[in-house]
């Protein structure tokens, strides 16, 4: 039964993406996203036979870098007629990838493993399901890029692309500073088993996520002004990351693994209940 359900989510989260990448009416915007899919269906096949998750996120990284690049170079008829526009929210994109994929790749090749994937790897159906997710992940949050991009427009740039790219910003470097940040409290041996409230951690539990949450709003209001009628579903993007990372990938497991492990700790229950889940409080001392 555990298999056919993984079965079923695979399919459905193809066809998910399908369905929108057809309504943009771009026959670009769905080549890409059949790309997106592939490339994690290939990277399966070794990562299954070897039992290693240690270029899962490296590949997802690159399969943004893939999908971005092929569609500016199709739709600027091979660099011969450039948006500037275009190439910038590609840049931006870039920037975001080669930046967490190097980030996560790094910390999973020291980690030695991902402990999600512990229960994971050994069913074939669950591995694959993870994948092709991924494959989704990298369809719904750049699809409103890459529906832009490939529009008769391209990237319009007015108001709503400088407050896109303000919302991009800050929201890169919230999470490129709580990533940091952490990344020193484990560096320190004496921080061994013990959990992070400094820096933007003090004021919120998952920093990181929240930039990550704000970073694809960005790209979705730069893309805003680009599309029309049922291209505007591509705008499920920033939902779509934060429904991902708070109840599925990201602040569910973590908090659940924290509360098995600093439940008992006075000192962990009075900063979790005084520090907000998500969003950054500033006001927080």
């Amino acid at each position: 039964m555990t298999r056919l359900i993984n079965i079923f989510i695979s399919i459905a989260a193809f066809l998910l993406a399908l369905v929108i990448a057809a309504a943009t009416g771009i026959d670009l915007v769905l080549k890409v996203v059949i790309l997106a899919f592939t490339i994690q269906w290939v990277a399966f096949i070794p990562a299954y036979i070897f039992q290693t998750e240690k270029f899962y996120d490296l590949t997802g990284s690159l399969t943004y870098l893939s999908v971005v690049w092929y569609s500016i170079f199709i739709s600027s008829n091979y660099f011969t007629n450039l948006n500037g526009a275009n190439l910038a929210i590609v840049l931006l994109i870039t920037f975001w990838a080669l930046r967490l994929g190097s980030f996560l790749f790094m910390r999973i090749h020291k980690d030695g493993e991902d402990k999600r994937f512990r229960t994971i790897k050994p069913s074939a159906t669950q591995f694959f399901m993870t994948w092709t997710l991924q494959g989704l992940w990298v369809s719904l949050c750049s699809m409103c890029a890459l529906t832009a991009i490939s529009s008769n427009t391209g990237v319009v740039i007015n108001g709503l692309f400088y407050l896109g790219l303000g919302l991009f910003l800050y929201g890169f470097i919230t999470e490129v500073i709580a990533d940091k940040q952490k990344t020193a409290f484990r560096a320190i041996p004496e921080n061994r088993d013990k959990f992070i409230t400094t820096g933007l951690w003090a004021k919120s539990r998952h920093p990181n996520f929240f930039g990550e949450i704000l970073l694809w709003t960005g790209i979705a209001v730069m893309s805003f002004s680009s599309l029309n009628g049922l291209q505007y579903l591509t705008l499920i993007s920033p939902v779509f990351t934060y429904l991902l990372l708070v109840y599925v990938s990201g602040v569910r497991m973590l908090e659940a693994r924290a509360d098995k492990k600093w439940g008992h700790d006075e000192s962990y229950r009075k900063y979790k209940s005084e520090t907000p889940v998500l969003v950054i409080n500033y006001l927080q001392k």
